[in-house]
């Protein structure tokens, strides 16, 4: 995402936000379950944007600012291994910081910026238009963990998926192969997929980078809360919840929660709801990975690795993945 006093920041957060019935159902599904979760998606009001990228400038986290230099290091192999003139289908409307690196840097014939937020979509578009003015864009207004359809211009081109920023981290392992099998049948038999994959490493420095010591991801986490008091009618006491970064060793993940300090009720779009101190909201998860994970799950989707660039430490992996055609297997 652009940094929130940036211009195309700006041009981002012009539209009035409106309350969205998928939110509802997403956040009165979820408080109703046993225990209680929020989908990560709905952290992402204008005020949770701007305190993404705040959080993304933090000295404890690491994952932007170390695949942004992966993009800028490896770009000669990449373009050499990706070749001009493909169609690059970026899911998630495009990373103002990391999309033109691509761009700039592979020759693409067209670029299909794809994201469910309709006025995300349209201001990203125009700030690449406008940076990349021979280029053709076509973005396309869709759910991408659905099907759907590329636009014709497409055509016969060559294809090439993006979805950097350890996105695929977010979902639950069959969550995740599913997506990526969506992925396939979006971009077909020979396409290529240019994944960001964090790594494993350090569970200290892995909490850190999702518990910073200025609070930020604190206030990230907290404001879904505030969302809910504002969009849907809500009366959660926001004071009454902790964020809390936990490291699941068994599922290889990062969890932030939102733990009551103690009960409280409450009502959200006439719903009344209760919580015990010290139940918790589960809010997030940031799946890690091994070389030898990224890969299973690759190859459990449908792609097989062809290529991966890491930093000198090893804590961010890019891994570019070829869809091959589907054999009968013994």
């Amino acid at each position: 995402m652009p940094a929130g006093n940036s211009p195309e920041y700006a041009l981002l957060a012009t539209v009035e936000t409106r309350p969205d019935p998928a939110f509802a159902k997403g956040v009165l599904d979820g408080l109703a379950q046993d225990p209680p979760a929020i989908p990560a998606r709905w952290f992402y009001d204008e005020a949770g944007s701007q305190l993404f990228d705040a959080i993304t400038d933090l000295p404890e986290y690491y994952p932007t600012r170390t695949e942004i230099g992966i993009l800028e290091t490896a770009m000669p192999e990449i373009a050499d291994a990706v070749g001009p003139g493909r169609a690059v289908v970026d899911y998630g409307a495009g990373s103002l910081a990391k999309t033109p690196l691509l761009l700039d840097g592979i020759e693409p014939a067209l670029y299909v910026p794809v994201d469910i937020s309709g006025v995300h979509l349209r201001a990203s578009a125009e700030v690449l238009e406008k940076r990349f003015p021979g280029l053709p864009i076509e973005p396309v207004e869709a759910d991408f963990t659905r099907p759907f359809d590329l636009p014709a211009e497409v055509g016969d081109h060559p294809r090439l998926g993006f979805f950097p920023g350890s996105t695929i981290g977010n979902l639950v392992p069959p969550s995740a192969v599913d997506l990526l099998r969506s992925f396939r049948r979006t971009l077909g038999t020979g396409a290529l997929l240019l994944i960001g994959m964090d790594r494993v490493k350090d569970p200290a420095r892995l909490v850190a980078a999702y518990d910073d010591a200025a609070g930020v991801t604190a206030r990230f986490n907290r404001n879904l809360l505030e969302r809910i008091n504002r969009e849907l009618g809500g009366t959660v006491p926001v004071e009454a919840f902790a964020h809390e970064a936990r490291w699941n060793a068994s599922l290889s993940r990062i969890e932030m929660h939102l733990v009551a300090q103690r009960d409280v009720r409450f009502e959200i779009d006439g719903r009344p709801f209760q919580m015990a101190e010290g139940a918790s909201i589960h809010t997030e998860n940031s799946h890690k990975y091994t070389p030898e994970s990224s890969q299973l799950l690759l190859s459990a989707g449908g792609w097989t690795v062809r290529r991966a660039w890491t930093d000198p430490a090893g804590d961010f992996s890019l891994l570019l993945a070829r869809a091959e055609p589907e054999r009968m297997a013994p």
